[in-house]
């Protein structure tokens, strides 16, 4: 009974147990594909016209969903203005109002109809003509109008009064288990602490946790039970490198955004959904090779990239080969290179390296042993491990990028890490992961502070787009744009003396002017 009287109170206060998303029946449900994706319920093509000339093109190519937003609301972009489709503006009895001024009635099944098939208003006037005119059968249009009306409802799950779901995939097991307890605890420690202080617009944060397992089909699982079981609302810095070429398609047609750095160990995956508060390798790669470029004489070669043979480095050494190679590096040459391999190319005055800590220790012996000492230049997530254990005939001969220093850390930056560690009982190791796991939950933090209390992934996405020279405290200061989503674009670069175990910043950080 008094179980039954506190449930019921619950309910009667508007409180929710828990976000779940709108059940929509299947014509609604068909709308709601045809609106975000351009596909119809009977598997045949949708087209549209567009323009004066009435080009046709495919509706998967321009669906609703890319001007009106997944709210329906619409953004103003590129000087076009998209109207609000929900439902209760469209049916206003008090009549609309066009951007240019016109008036027009109320809009009718009849006459939406019209507006989509045909650009023409309830007053029969134009609509702008970068509205594209779909040509519908009568059931897809009767699907789209059913998901219209109830466009204004269909919330994004993972978010309700008070609280928001969020996921990340981090290793349990395995050769990146340690870096993943070193995230888990970060992330952890970050949503006590927002917890603490009275959470985001009132919610409080939960955070779940899965194992992306052994490889891409574990984590595919994975991560499809975050989106569709668990619904959760984003993703915070997963560690998942299994997914590395499934992780922005899965994201953009799921419409979960992700805030994390995924690309310091390969390939950016560039995404709508996706925003990195720290630069990836590429970003690192290319800030030593123009560091290299304006104050070393290497460009006469020959010049050696190793990298593990990983589809995602050799995507990121190829990038790189090119670049050198497009600002007159020569002789410039790819090698898959493991550590328990012999079989070194010789003769290089560089060195670019990619992979884990433990084979750069040992490619740099292979080279001193062959009478070789080459510039070397790596990024410091991947090799800091091992860094020490790199002979000392290259002291001063290795080249580091880094995405933050310690001038970077602000007093309060600093502080708040150091909470977060002695909280979780860390200490300094995987740095680089650390700030970029308190990084990504001061911009999550800061978006949905931003998204106002109605918040959605819409306007979370809208919020971060528009972060200009945030202070995480801890980096130097990221920005995000409707085209970028690599908040930092360079960085810090840095030669050890070895004998002395000492560091000396050569480069402070500065943003790269042109990316390939």
């Amino acid at each position: 009974m008094k179980k039954a009287l506190i449930l019921g109170l619950l309910m009667v206060s508007g409180i929710s147990l828990s976000a779940q998303a709108l059940t929509l029946a299947p014509g609604e449900s068909a709308g709601k594909r045809l609106y975000r994706e351009g596909v119809s319920a009977s598997g045949e093509p949708i087209m549209a016209r567009v323009g004066a000339a009435g080009m046709l093109l495919p509706a998967t190519s321009l669906p609703c969903v890319n001007c009106h937003g997944r709210d329906g609301i619409g953004r103003p972009e590129g000087g076009v203005r998209p109207p609000d489709l929900t439902w209760t503006r469209l049916s206003s009895t008090y009549g609309q109002q066009q951007i240019n001024g016109r008036s027009y009635p109320a809009y009718t099944e009849g006459t939406l109809a019209r507006a989509i098939q045909e650009g023409r208003d309830p007053g029969n006037n134009r609509l702008d003509p970068a509205m594209p005119r779909f040509v519908l059968s009568m059931k897809d249009q009767h699907n789209l109008t059913a998901y219209l009306k109830r466009l204004a409802d269909d919330r994004d799950p993972g978010l309700d009064a008070d609280s928001l779901h969020l996921g990340t995939l981090l290793p349990g097991t395995g050769a990146l288990s340690e870096e993943g307890a070193t995230v888990a605890a970060v992330l952890n420690g970050c949503v006590a602490r927002i917890n603490e202080a009275g959470g985001i617009h009132g919610r409080q944060l939960r955070l779940t946790i899965l194992d992306p397992g052994p490889d891409r089909a574990s984590a595919m699982r994975a991560l499809d039970q975050l989106i569709d079981k668990e619904q959760v609302f984003a993703l915070i810095a997963p560690l998942a490198p299994a997914l590395e070429a499934d992780m922005a398609a899965r994201l953009e047609q799921a419409g979960v955004p992700l805030i994390g750095p995924l690309s310091l160990q390969g390939a950016t995956q560039a995404s709508r959904e996706i925003f990195e508060p720290l630069p990836g390798l590429r970003e690192q790669m290319i800030a030593l090779a123009n560091y290299a470029t304006a104050t070393l004489r290497v460009l006469q070669g020959p010049t050696l990239i190793a990298y593990p043979d990983e589809p995602g480095q050799r995507l990121a050494a190829e990038k790189l080969a090119r670049y050198l190679q497009d600002n007159a590096w020569e002789k410039v040459r790819l090698q898959a290179y493991g550590a328990t391999q012999d079989d070194l190319p010789l003769g290089s005055r560089s060195v670019f390296y990619m992979g884990s800590s433990g084979g750069f220790s040992l490619l740099a012996e292979r080279l001193q042993t062959a009478g070789q000492v080459p510039y070397l230049f790596a990024a410091s997530n991947q090799v800091a491990g091992d860094l020490l254990q790199v002979p000392s005939g290259f002291s001063r001969r290795v080249f580091l990028a880094y995405p933050f220093v310690p001038s970077d850390w602000t007093r309060a930056g600093r502080l708040a890490l150091t909470q977060v560690r002695e909280r979780q009982k860390l200490g300094g190791e995987h740095a680089v992961l650390q700030v970029g796991a308190f990084s990504s939950m001061m911009l999550l933090s800061e978006g949905m502070k931003q998204a106002g209390r109605d918040a959605s992934r819409e306007k979370l996405i809208e919020a971060l787009e528009g972060l200009h020279d945030f202070d995480t405290g801890l980096t130097p200061l990221i920005s995000f744009g409707p085209g970028r989503r690599q908040g930092l674009s360079g960085a810090h670069i840095v030669t050890v003396d070895l004998p002395d175990q000492r560091f000396f910043l050569v480069a402070p950080y500065k943003p790269i002017a042109a990316m390939p």
